[in-house]
C-alpha cells in the first residue's frame, strides 16, 4: 500500500501540493495502491472522540432545537462547539426540521474534504455527497445550474457535476472527489481547473441563507460563514443499512459511536436572528380600511428587494398567541376579485376577523405561489387547457409552491410575535415558519365556500396539496 504525506499549512490544505504529492498514487490507475492522505483531527476514521459528545444525563444547554419521535435521539451541542469542530476539520451532524425532511447529514468544510473524510461518508452515510456553496463563489466559478427550472420538492439548487481537470482520472474514488471538492473550495479556483459534467454535485445556497431557506445547503454554508472559513462546504445524508433514510429519532448511536458534535438549522437560524437582520422597518402610518382600522408597517427585505407589509390590530404581547394571518400577494384575486381562486376571500375574511379580536395581516410579496404574475398567467392558460394549479406549475418548470416564509418569520419577530394562532389551510405554511424558530400553537382553517369557477382549484389544494378545504 502506498502513503502519501501531506501536510497543511496553518490548518489550510494546499491542494496544488497535494495533487503534485499524490499526481502518480491514483486508485483508479492502480487499485491495489490505495491512496492515503493523513487528515487534522477527525471523527471519521480514526479512533473515536469520546469527548465531543454531551453524556445523556448532562442538561442540553441548547435552545430551539428539533423535537423528534424515536427511541435513539440526537444530543444537540452549543454552537460555538460544532464550529470549533469545522475549523479542526471535524465532521459534524446537522439536522433540519423534523416536520420538513426530518434528516440529518454528515457536513464538513470543502477545505477539509480529505479523502478520509470523504470515504467516511460513502461508508457509513450512504447518501449522495454534495457540495453547498455560496452564490457568489458559484457565480465567480461560472457553473451553470443543473436545471433551468428546479421543480424538485424542496428545490435542491444543483449546478453541473464536475471533476477537478488536474489529479484525477474516473473522478469517483474518494481520493479523487477530495482533489475536486477542494479545488472547489480553493478561492483562487475558476471554471478552467474543472471538467463537466463530474463526480462531485455543488449545490447554490440562496440568497439570505438559512433565513430565506432551511436547508442543509444553506446551513452548511450559513455555518462556515459564521466560522469564518471559506463558505463552500460538504453534506452528505444519512441512511440506514437498510437503504432507508435514517430520521433524527434513530441516530444518537451513530452519533455516540463517531463522537460527532451536532447542530440543528433552527440553532443556525437562532443565531442568525440575534446577530443580523435580513429586513428593515421602514414607515408606521394609520391605514382605516372597509374592514377596520389597523397599523400598516413597511418593510424592505434586503434579499429581494421587494416592500412586504404588515398590518396589525391592537396589543402585541410576545408571551401571548397572537391571531395571524400570513397572506402571500395574488393581484388577480386581492384586487381584482378573480374567482378562480379563493386568495381574495381569504385575505378579506381574515382582516375582518383580525380587527374584530385583534392581531396581524402579514402580507408578502411573492406571487402566483412565488413564481411570479408573468408565469402564473402562463399557468393560468394551461387550466384553461386541462391541468391542474399543480401540473400547470410542473410543465412550466416551477414547483408546485415556491413560497418561502424567512423574511415573513424576520417580520413578525421584530414585531415582537413569538406565538400564533395561524389563520391558514395549508400545512405546509406552519412548517415554514416553525423552522424559524416561531411558535405555531394553533391552525385555523379558512371556510370559503367553492364556486364554479374554483372548485376544481379548491379541490386540488385539497387532494395534491394537503390543504384543509
Amino acid at each position: 500500500m502506498k502513503h502519501v504525506e501531506f501536510t497543511a499549512n496553518n490548518g489550510v490544505f494546499d491542494i496544488n501540493a497535494f495533487i503534485t504529492q499524490c499526481d502518480a498514487a491514483t486508485m483508479e490507475n492502480d487499485p491495489a495502491n490505495e491512496v492515503q492522505a493523513p487528515a487534522p483531527p477527525c471523527p471519521c476514521c480514526c479512533e473515536k472522540n469520546e469527548d465531543t459528545t454531551p453524556q445523556e444525563d448532562t442538561p442540553n444547554p441548547v435552545a430551539n432545537v428539533p423535537v423528534a419521535d424515536g427511541v435513539d435521539p440526537i444530543i444537540y451541542s452549543p454552537l460555538e462547539e460544532v464550529l470549533a469542530d469545522l475549523r479542526m476539520g471535524k465532521l459534524i451532524l446537522m439536522t433540519d426540521d423534523p416536520h420538513r425532511e426530518n434528516e440529518a447529514d454528515l457536513v464538513c468544510a470543502g477545505q477539509f474534504a480529505t479523502p478520509q473524510n470523504i470515504n467516511f461518508m460513502a461508508t457509513h452515510a450512504r447518501g449522495l455527497i454534495c457540495v453547498p456553496m455560496a452564490p457568489e463563489k458559484v457565480d465567480s466559478l461560472g457553473l451553470p445550474m443543473q436545471a433551468q427550472h428546479n421543480t424538485e420538492k424542496h428545490h435542491t439548487a444543483f449546478t453541473v457535476s464536475v471533476d477537478a481537470k488536474e489529479g484525477t482520472t474516473t473522478g469517483i474514488s474518494a481520493f479523487e472527489r477530495s482533489i475536486t471538492t477542494m479545488k472547489l473550495a480553493d478561492a483562487k479556483a475558476s471554471l478552467d481547473d474543472f471538467v463537466q459534467p463530474g463526480h462531485c454535485f455543488p449545490l447554490r445556497a440562496v440568497e439570505g441563507g438559512v433565513i430565506r431557506r432551511a436547508g442543509h445547503t444553506e446551513g452548511t454554508v450559513d455555518l462556515l460563514r459564521i466560522a469564518g472559513m471559506e463558505p463552500v462546504g460538504v453534506c452528505c445524508e444519512i441512511m440506514k443499512e437498510d437503504g432507508t433514510m435514517a430520521r433524527l429519532g434513530e441516530l444518537g448511536s451513530f452519533q455516540k459511536q463517531y463522537g460527532l458534535k451536532a447542530c440543528s438549522l433552527a440553532q443556525i437560524i437562532e443565531h442568525r436572528q440575534h446577530t443580523e437582520t435580513l429586513i428593515v422597518r421602514e414607515e408606521c402610518v394609520k391605514l382605516p380600511t372597509d374592514f377596520g382600522d389597523f397599523d400598516c408597517y413597511s418593510y424592505h427585505s434586503k434579499v429581494d428587494g421587494k416592500t412586504h407589509l404588515a398590518l396589525v390590530h391592537g396589543e402585541i404581547d410576545p408571551e401571548k398567541p397572537i391571531l395571524c394571518r400570513v397572506h402571500s400577494e395574488c393581484l388577480t384575486g386581492d384586487v381584482f376579485g378573480s374567482r378562480r381562486c379563493d386568495c381574495g376571500s381569504q385575505l378579506h375574511t381574515a382582516m375582518r376577523r383580525v380587527a374584530q379580536e385583534g392581531g396581524i395581516i402579514l402580507y408578502l410579496r411573492q406571487e402566483g405561489r412565488g413564481i411570479g404574475l408573468s408565469a402564473k398567467l402562463h399557468a393560468y392558460k394551461l387550466q384553461e387547457q386541462g391541468l391542474d394549479t399543480v401540473d400547470a406549475n410542473i410543465q412550466l418548470g416551477f414547483a408546485p409552491d415556491l413560497r418561502d416564509y424567512g423574511v415573513g418569520a424576520q417580520i413578525l419577530r421584530d414585531l415582537g410575535v413569538r406565538h400564533l394562532r395561524l389563520l391558514t389551510n395549508n400545512p405546509r405554511k406552519i412548517v415554514g415558519l416553525s423552522g424559524h424558530g416561531l411558535d405555531v400553537v394553533e391552525q385555523l382553517p379558512i371556510s370559503i365556500p367553492a364556486n364554479e369557477d374554483n372548485k376544481h382549484y379548491l379541490d386540488t389544494k385539497r387532494d395534491r396539496m394537503g390543504h384543509l378545504i
